[in-house]
């Protein structure tokens, strides 16, 4: 768990000191995709993921 907060943390800064504040969206927008494919099991929400790409 540490390991993943870690990776958060360095994240953050590596966008806070190189103004990449675009990539913030694209990161959360990721996590909820992936939060929803594994809460749901992947077998519900399949038909939707496969219409977003």
């Amino acid at each position: 768990m540490a390991g993943k907060l870690d990776l958060a943390k360095e994240l953050w800064a590596f966008m806070r000191v190189r103004k990449k504040w675009w990539l913030g969206p694209i990161f959360v927008t990721l996590f909820l995709l992936g939060s929803l494919i594994v809460l749901t099991q992947g077998s519900a929400v399949a038909p939707f993921i496969y219409a977003l790409f």
